[in-house]
């Protein structure tokens, strides 16, 4: 009567699991229910066992991983910065991971179309992608039917590098940094004008009117070359762009620069202190580049990808190659990287609202 009481037991057990819920009446020994009992019984095992038999295909696929090439997808053209970075990490990434990385440009729409493209490929570690702040934090903001969401589409790997920016002027301009541009911008509101050529240069801009309060009126332009165009000829006073836009017109004395967008100083520019370092409280922007994959990779291959990117990005030779590009190496763990997703997406997004940019579709 004991092993009956178990095995009793038992079956009510596995019937609950089965229909979740409990069975109205008690199963008692009798020839129809114990055959319900042991055909339902039967069910769950079978569930049971094709569970565990997907979860281990699923792990041995993973513990497979890479079988065969790796796809890189960049939202930019061919011989963009962000498209030259990606060629040059990814030939580091296919030595690491003994396997082809292949390089698939999918430019449009400002990187939605590749990082839409990234979002809805098969989550096996065979696509991930290049993420830059413009299409995992502005385009939210800029678009109004992205296709994916920054945050829930994706699962960071690893970080790049920031790109800081920097505030220039003529060279015979008397503003020598930032403290004389904050005095002169507050003497004189919406006077003094600054060239502005991308959305990240803009928003550098807003920040700097909104944490420095001070008032300056922003020019656009179609690109970083007239922009300083018209700062080396005195159609416009100032200018804010990528450090890699402005560096060989600071070298060659074209341009003076007078503060870098990074919390602190930057190695692409020795010398020159950030914004906040000269009393502009708590500024900090930069663009930033990140490696993503899609939502549902699996754990163990995640983590073997970012392994992989962060021994790639780790070599001396690498490194001296992304300061060449006007990239400063940065490395996040794959949670801090969650965080600073969110942060800069909601950064973003309020520095958009401030420039009344409406998005478009």
């Amino acid at each position: 009567m004991k092993n009956h009481s178990k095995w009793q037991a038992l079956i009510a057990t596995a019937t609950d699991a089965h229909l979740t819920g409990r069975s109205p009446w008690p199963l008692r020994p009798g020839p129809g229910r114990w055959r319900l009992a042991a055909y339902t019984l039967g069910r769950a095992m079978a569930c049971i066992a094709t569970a565990a038999l997907a979860l281990g295909a699923q792990t041995a696929a993973a513990q497979a991983w890479p079988t065969k090439p790796v796809r890189v997808i960049v939202p930019y053209a061919v011989g963009q910065g962000t498209d030259i970075l990606a060629r040059y990490v990814g030939d580091e990434l296919g030595k690491e991971l003994q396997q082809p990385i292949v390089i698939d440009n999918r430019p449009g729409a400002g990187g939605n179309i590749g990082t839409q493209l990234t979002a809805r490929a098969a989550p096996d570690g065979y696509t991930i992608m290049v993420g830059t702040n413009a299409t995992h934090a502005a385009n939210a903001f800029l678009y109004n039917s992205p296709g994916f969401d920054p945050q829930t589409d994706f699962e960071p790997l690893a970080m790049v590098g920031i790109l800081p920016l920097v505030y220039v002027t003529q060279p015979n301009n008397p503003i020598r940094n930032m403290q004389d541009l904050l005095r002169a911008a507050r003497a004189n509101p919406d006077k003094l004008n600054v060239a502005v050529s991308t959305t990240t240069c803009r928003m550098a801009h807003e920040l700097f009117k909104s944490r420095g309060e001070a008032p300056m009126f922003p020019v656009d332009f179609k690109g970083s070359a007239q922009a300083l165009t018209a700062v080396i000829g005195g159609q416009v006073e100032f200018m804010v762009d990528t450090i890699a836009s402005l560096r060989g017109a600071i070298e060659n004395q074209q341009v003076k620069a007078l503060g870098v967008t990074s919390a602190v100083g930057s190695k692409l520019l020795p010398g020159v202190p950030s914004l906040a370092e000269q009393g502009v409280a708590g500024y900090e922007l930069v663009g930033w580049t990140v490696f993503y994959a899609p939502k549902g990779t699996p754990p163990d291959v995640l983590r073997r990808l970012s392994s992989a990117l962060e021994k790639s990005l780790a070599k001396p030779a690498v490194q001296e190659r992304l300061l060449q590009l006007g990239i400063e190496p940065q490395t996040m763990t794959r949670e801090e990287l969650r965080k600073f997703g969110g942060t800069e997406k909601e950064k973003w997004g309020r520095l958009i609202h401030a420039a009344g940019l409406t998005p478009v579709n």
